[in-house]
């Protein structure tokens, strides 16, 4: 509130005013539209040859299209907090916003411009915001935030080599985009044991859970090594056993940290209900998918919907219903329909990977409806929220 002039503040248009008015908005609002194409495609309904085809662009768009933006604006906004330097906005954050979309555009009609300034656009997008991100914190010289950016540079890194599987065998299309996966699950993780219990205890007027030292290098130290054994297939090659044990290890220590968060405590306030029960799709997901890479008659794409749907999914959507409310003057009380949205987003991962795998048959169904939920889930963010992002805050404050 003191970094910011009020009056030049309300020069600028609110949309515009912080980084996670545009990003969390238009990432909803595209993960709605990405996923009702992809279902299109794969029903034969749409004529669309995206770049790489339907399969790569759906795996990466939900990736590396979806989920950077909303990482984009939370941390774009995050870094003023941490800085007490003005995060970007105005005129720069409006460019930095078209780079993005002008990612999502050309790879969805590549001979726009051809495959390789495709790329290099779609690339540009991390790299500017690592770079956005770093200067106030190296500014000041508060390196514990430095973590952010290997970390961006990494996903980068990932969205490159899934780049290259288009036309280059050496490198996999699945395991560049689980790749991707496991770096938002790592950051999500991380992010998780900082504020989760916070939230907890302040909404539920309960002691705040301190951490174990050892349990969050266990929990976070497992996603890292699985997502570098990922990372580094084309040039290790890839044991699915070690894999597994790794995920497994995850999975427990993850449920572990979970359980004494005392979820349960949690069921009266939708905020705090629904951030848990998408960690919970966390641990869940990977004690799933570790048992199902020892299992070779088990099609694991299905599984990792369990990570993808429910924890990135249900992460995002609480989140960015909290850090919304929050940032533009709100109680932290979500509109009613969001009790729904939050629900519809617990079940859809488990008609996704369950449905498929126990009625095979019927998997074009189980799409459907998985699609479905998210689609309304995120669509009631979007008629909700959407209001409040290009709007002035309620209280008339700068952000």
């Amino acid at each position: 509130m003191q970094i910011t002039d009020l009056q030049q503040e309300q020069k600028i248009t609110p949309l515009f005013r912080l980084g996670f008015r545009p990003f969390f908005l238009s990432g909803a609002i595209f993960s709605v539209i990405a996923l009702l194409l992809w279902i299109l495609m794969l029903k034969g309904k749409l004529a669309i040859t995206p770049l790489g085809g339907g399969y790569w662009w759906h795996i990466h768009e939900m990736v590396f299209g979806f989920a950077s933006a909303i990482i984009a604006g939370f941390v774009l906004t995050a870094v003023q907090n941490w800085t007490g330097i003005r995060s970007i906005s105005g005129t720069k954050l409006m460019l930095l916003f078209l780079v993005w979309l002008a990612g999502r555009i050309v790879l969805l009609f590549p001979t726009l411009v051809g495959e390789t300034a495709a790329m290099l656009i779609d690339l540009s997008f991390l790299l500017l915001v690592a770079y956005l991100l770093g200067k106030p914190i190296i500014a000041i010289k508060q390196y514990r935030n430095l973590f952010f950016i290997p970390l961006l540079l990494l996903f980068t890194l990932a969205n490159l080599t899934m780049h290259l599987a288009i036309n280059n065998s050496a490198f996999s299309i699945s395991f560049s985009g689980y790749t991707g996966v496991l770096l938002v699950i790592f950051l999500m993780s991380v992010m998780t044991g900082r504020v989760l219990p916070m939230f907890t205890a302040n909404g539920t007027g309960t002691s705040k859970v301190l951490p174990i030292k050892a349990l969050e290098i266990i929990t976070n130290g497992s996603i890292a090594i699985a997502m570098f054994s990922l990372l580094l297939q084309p040039f290790l090659g890839f044991n699915r056993e070690f894999f597994a044990i790794v995920l497994l290890i995850a999975g427990i220590s993850q449920a572990i940290r979970w359980f004494r968060m005392r979820p349960w405590i949690t069921f009266g306030v939708p905020l705090l209900w629904s951030f848990h029960f998408a960690v919970m799709f966390v641990w869940f997901g990977f004690l799933v998918l570790g048992l199902s890479y020892l299992q070779y008659d088990v099609p694991v794409n299905h599984v990792w919907h369990l990570l993808t749907v429910g924890g990135i999914g249900g992460i995002i959507l609480a989140m960015i219903s909290r850090v919304s409310l929050g940032h533009t003057g709100r109680p932290l009380m979500p509109p009613k329909i969001m009790n729904l949205a939050f629900l519809l987003l617990l079940i859809a991962p488990l008609v996704r990977v369950f449905g498929p795998l126990f009625l095979p048959s019927k998997t074009m169904v189980f799409y459907d409806i998985s699609a479905f939920f998210w689609i309304v889930s995120f669509g009631c963010f979007v008629v909700k929220y959407g209001p409040m992002l290009w709007s002035p805050r309620a209280d008339n404050r700068p952000g």
